[in-house]
């Protein structure tokens, strides 16, 4: 499936948006650090949990690198969610200098 694609630098014009982000990796990884209002929805739970996705507007998702985002978002596409992949994932993100949250809080 062919997923849509933008790198971090896109992501973080949108983000003053106050755009849908939802992050795939395990928890611990979240805590450590994460793009600001990004909600943690681990990969193995997005089956079970995708009536927390919206359906209404776009969704973007984010890992650590872009893999298992993608996984996600083939997954979401199929249930009929509008998703973009985040290329080069929260790595991307903090080595472009972006700022990033520590914690459980988005």
């Amino acid at each position: 499936m062919d997923v849509p694609e933008i790198d971090v630098s896109s992501l973080a014009e949108l983000q003053a948006r106050g755009v849908t982000l939802i992050d795939v990796r395990n928890p611990d990884e979240y805590e450590e650090g994460h793009v600001p209002g990004a909600r943690l929805i681990p990969l193995y739970e997005v089956a079970e949990r995708v009536e927390e996705v919206p359906e209404d507007g776009p969704v973007y998702v984010i890992c650590a690198m872009g893999g298992r985002s993608r996984k996600a978002c083939e997954y979401l596409a199929g249930q009929g969610r509008d998703v973009t992949n985040i290329a080069g994932g929260t790595r991307g993100w903090i080595e472009a200098g972006h700022p990033v949250n520590e914690g459980s809080e988005p």
